[in-house]
């Protein structure tokens, strides 16, 4: 396993725990209900997906 020879300073170390960001959780409207929901997933709200009835609500 590698191991680090020289200590790393707090400029260096925290530059790059800046680059470690969080995102946004990406969402899309409904086509039926117009809703916010997660791509690729079924609506919460109507329970449709892909145009079908997937899910009783």
């Amino acid at each position: 396993m590698a191991v680090p020879k020289r200590k790393m300073s707090r400029s260096n170390t925290r530059s790059r725990r800046a680059n470690w960001k969080a995102t946004a959780v990406v969402t899309v409207a409904c086509p039926q209900c117009k809703s916010p929901k997660l791509p690729h997933t079924a609506c919460s709200v109507c329970g449709t997906y892909n145009g079908r009835q997937v899910i009783e609500v």
